[in-house]
């Protein structure tokens, strides 16, 4: 299968909106020579920006042949795909793994005013493993969510293989990895305990 990539657009939108304010407002402290006025609040101003890109930049969903990388804010995980267990999409997309849940940042669910808006046609040609029980499906599994986007993707593989018996082996223990994202969460702090300072001086 082709690598697929899920980045939500409004999220990406508003993060370089918020950085570029960032950069701007700091900037703008240096330019006015304003040094003392930077010291103070030019952190915090950062830590803003680093926060947008973190929170609405950085995340993804990566789907490829060999398995699935979900890159979130503290973490990045690898998924083989013979982990998964079931695929749901309550708040957002989450794969439930034999290591535990895994929930994907960059593919919300609706939320309430969203979901009023999906109706039955939006749920035309949708994978057999969305079904709950009793044929439920969530407002989240509507292919035009951004939640229904990805799910779909990833169960019509899932199921795919699972149907042609690659799973039979099983998985071994330990298989999801995980990466923490110690230099963006070193930043974080740095930038918060400089804030805090600059703003008690």
């Amino acid at each position: 299968m082709e690598t697929v990539r899920f980045r939500p657009l409004f999220g990406r939108v508003l993060a370089v909106i918020v950085c570029v304010i960032a950069v701007l407002g700091v900037a703008g402290f240096f330019i006015a020579g304003d040094l003392a006025g930077a010291a103070r609040y030019a952190w915090p101003v950062l830590l803003v920006g680093v926060l947008a890109w973190a929170l609405y930049l950085r995340p993804e969903l990566i789907i490829e042949e060999h398995g699935i990388t979900v890159v979130n804010v503290f973490r990045t995980y690898f998924v083989p795909w013979p982990a998964i267990q079931h695929i749901e999409t309550r708040f957002a997309v989450t794969l439930h793994t034999s290591d535990g849940k895994v929930s994907v940042w960059a593919s919300p669910a609706p939320g309430r005013h969203g979901a009023t808006r999906v109706t039955r046609s939006d749920f035309t040609g949708i994978s057999g493993s969305a079904y709950g029980k009793a044929g439920s499906l969530r407002p989240g599994d509507a292919l035009t969510t951004e939640s229904g986007a990805a799910a779909h993707i990833l169960r019509l593989h899932w199921e795919k293989l699972r149907d042609a018996g690659m799973f039979e082996h099983g998985v071994e223990p330990g298989s999801v990895r995980v990466t923490w994202h110690s230099a963006t969460i070193a930043a974080m702090i740095a930038l918060l305990v400089a804030s805090l300072v600059g703003l008690l001086l």
